[in-house]
């Protein structure tokens, strides 16, 4: 599975951060870091992290694009 984050969605939550660390990490106080290619072991834990992102700015699947929106 693959991640991608909109960052011009991403308002800085940190959602994501709190329940997949492995895969998402904040860089200072608002730039988010993140591993476009997810683990077998996380993929459960992103797709909690997907859902519970307010703006919606984490897409999943295999091949997308921050142009899928």
């Amino acid at each position: 599975m693959q991640t991608v984050v909109d960052l011009t969605r991403c308002q800085g939550y940190a959602q994501c951060v709190f329940l997949a660390p492995d895969v998402f990490e904040l860089h200072g106080d608002e730039g988010l870091l993140y591993s476009t290619a997810v683990p077998d072991d996380q993929v459960e834990r992103v797709r909690q992290a997907a859902a519970a992102c307010p703006v919606q700015a984490i897409l999943l699947g295999e091949g997308v694009t921050a142009d899928a929106r």
